[in-house]
């Protein structure tokens, strides 16, 4: 019998007002890692994070900010704070380990 595909996971991300959208792919590999692959931005930083960050494990994931891979390799290269694309990482590799569920994410700016 065949093993079960692994659980692969595609986010598209609008960052906004950058106008550098991008794509995340996400694939389970073994019970606690994830192969990331960040591709399709002309944003140079995020060229540079997509370098740096191959694989995460689950320990990494979940990690304080400070120490978390994906927050350490976007100061690393440069992202800017409120740069939404390191959090979608995080969220692509909690779908891909079945760690959350696929639901899309939102910032809307509304008067007050």
């Amino acid at each position: 019998m065949a093993s079960p595909k692994p659980k692969r996971v595609c986010v598209t991300v609008d960052p906004g007002i950058c106008g550098f959208p991008c794509v995340i792919k996400a694939r389970k590999a073994g019970a606690r890692k994830v192969l990331l692959e960040i591709s399709g931005s002309d944003c140079e930083q995020i060229q540079r994070l997509a370098e740096r960050l191959a694989t995460l494990s689950l320990k990494e994931i979940f990690a304080p900010l400070s120490r978390n891979p994906v927050y350490v390799s976007a100061e690393k290269s440069g992202c800017h704070l409120s740069c939404a694309i390191p959090v979608a990482v995080i969220k692509a590799a909690e779908v891909a380990l079945e760690l959350a569920l696929p639901q899309e994410v939102h910032i809307k700016f509304e008067a007050c």
